[in-house]
C-alpha cells in the first residue's frame, strides 16, 4: 500500500476539522504515531504501533461558526455507525470504502459520572457530533504540542496543517490511570505504548520531567498524582503475564521482557517521580 493512500483516511479527518484544529487534540495511537516527526523525538529502529481508529479529544465547549464538526465529516465522506443505546448514541465516523478506519470523539466528564436523574453521562452532543465522556480525557487536552504535517513528512495535504496531539507526559500519564479500567490485551498494548514513548524521547527526559511538574501534576488530585509517581515501581516491578503479552505483540522487534520492564522503570522515574 503507498503511503499516501494508507494516511488518506487520517488526511481527510483532519482537512475535515480545520476550522477547530486550534481546539481539538489527536490523542491515543495517531498521537504516538505523529511523535515520530517532532523533533525532540530520536529516530528508532522500528515502526511505531498502529490503529485503525483515529481518538480525538474535544473540549466539553468548542466554538462552531457556519458548518459543524458532524457537517463536514460527512462532506468529506465520513458516515455515521451508532453505537450502543445511550442518549445520543456513542458513534463511529467511518470513511466510505476505507475499511476499518473510523474517528471517535472523547470529552471529559464534568462533575459526577451520573446525572441528576440517576443517568450514567456516556455521551455529549458537541459540535454536532456524538462524543464519549471518560475521565482522565482532561489530561490529554493539558499543554498539547502542535505537529506540523505536509508533504515534506508523508502526509499530502494541499497546505501544511499544524495538529494538536496529547504531550507525551499527558499520554503516558493517562495510560497509567486507567490500567485497571482496562483488559489484559488492552493493558498489554499500553504498556508497549508507555515503553515506545519513553524510548521516543529518551533524549528529553529532562525536558519531559519539567512539564510534569509544571502542567500536569499540579492538575492531578493528590492521590492520582501519587498513583501517577509510583507507576514505576506499581506496573514495572516483575515480569507477569500482561508484561509477557505486551512482548509478544511485537514479535518483529527483539525485546525481552526484562529490557521492557528496564526501560520503563528508568524512563517513568526520570519523568513522573
Amino acid at each position: 500500500m503507498k503511503a499516501d493512500a494508507e494516511l488518506e483516511p487520517f488526511v481527510r479527518l483532519i482537512e475535515a476539522l480545520e476550522p477547530w484544529l486550534g481546539q481539538v487534540v489527536v490523542i491515543g495511537g495517531w498521537a504516538h504515531r505523529l511523535y515520530r516527526l517532532d523533533p525532540r523525538a530520536q529516530g528508532l529502529t522500528y515502526p511505531p504501533l498502529t490503529t485503525l481508529d483515529t481518538d480525538v479529544a474535544v473540549p466539553s465547549k468548542i466554538e462552531v461558526r457556519g458548518a459543524s464538526i458532524r457537517d463536514r465529516l460527512l462532506a468529506e465522506g465520513f458516515q455515521e455507525e451508532f453505537v450502543g443505546e445511550d442518549r445520543p448514541p456513542a458513534t463511529h465516523y467511518h470513511l466510505g470504502g476505507q475499511a476499518g478506519f473510523y474517528a471517535e470523539f472523547l470529552t471529559p466528564i464534568v462533575g459526577s459520572e451520573h446525572g441528576r436523574k440517576g443517568e450514567r453521562k456516556a455521551t455529549k452532543e458537541i459540535g454536532g457530533i456524538s462524543s464519549q465522556q471518560l475521565r482522565y480525557i482532561e489530561i490529554l487536552l493539558l499543554a498539547p504540542w502542535r505537529i506540523g504535517l505536509d508533504k515534506t513528512n508523508g502526509y499530502p495535504f494541499a497546505s501544511r496543517k499544524q495538529v494538536q496531539v496529547a504531550n507525551p507526559v499527558s499520554f503516558l500519564t493517562q495510560k497509567i490511570l486507567i490500567q485497571d479500567t482496562r483488559d489484559r490485551k488492552d493493558r498489554a498494548k499500553d504498556i508497549l505504548y508507555i515503553h515506545d514513548t519513553i524510548e521516543t524521547f529518551a533524549g528529553n527526559l529532562a525536558e519531559l520531567r519539567k512539564l510534569f511538574a509544571d502542567e500536569i501534576r499540579p492538575k492531578l488530585h493528590e492521590k492520582k498524582a501519587r498513583e501517577v509517581s509510583n507507576a514505576a515501581d506499581a506496573l514495572f516491578r516483575d515480569v507477569d503475564d500482561t508484561i509477557r503479552e505486551a512482548v509478544q505483540m511485537v514479535v518483529n522487534r527483539k525485546l525481552t521482557a526484562e529490557a521492557l520492564i528496564e526501560t520503563c522503570r528508568a524512563g517513568l522515574k526520570a519523568i513522573l517521580e
